[in-house]
């Protein structure tokens, strides 16, 4: 699983002008599952971004989304499985299979709130626009693979 992880101050997403997800202090997470990817990606995922001290507090990285109280905005983004690398349209052969992809990013937002956290979600496979204020900017990139970070 690929992961661009922003802190934010607010984050929202809308599909044909309806606000589907909205959160407050907290993290957006662009989710992008690749074939090979189980579950235990998703949950070593969830883990990482709970416990990751990127929120100010003695040091301008020290707290974790747990002790802010924060919430987490997890959307479906197909395309971080794309590849440019050969001419200018990108590849999504890396991209795994709709049915399972959407399994997994769900059990990824299940897994996250499992461990105390408010979630909410964009809409699988839907046209989303997302609007969002990168506190900051602060911005990850994390990949998982056979449940462990990449």
């Amino acid at each position: 699983m690929i992961a661009v992880v922003q802190r934010v101050s607010r984050a929202e997403v809308r599909v044909e002008g309806e606000s589907v997800g909205r959160i407050g202090l907290g993290l957006a997470v662009l989710v992008g599952v690749e074939r090979g990817d189980g579950r235990v990606d998703a949950e070593a995922l969830a883990r990482k971004l709970v416990a990751l001290r990127i929120f100010p507090g003695r040091t301008p990285m020290d707290v974790s989304l747990k002790d802010v109280g924060g919430a987490c905005l997890v959307i479906s983004q197909f395309t971080l499985a794309g590849s440019t690398r050969k001419g200018n349209r990108p590849s999504f052969d890396r991209a795994c299979d709709p049915a399972l992809a959407q399994s997994l990013y769900e059990h990824l937002a299940d897994q996250i709130r499992q461990q105390g956290i408010t979630v909410a979600t964009g809409r699988f496979a839907a046209h989303m626009d997302v609007e969002l204020v990168n506190d900051g900017p602060v911005t990850f990139v994390l990949q998982t693979r056979d449940g462990g970070l990449r």
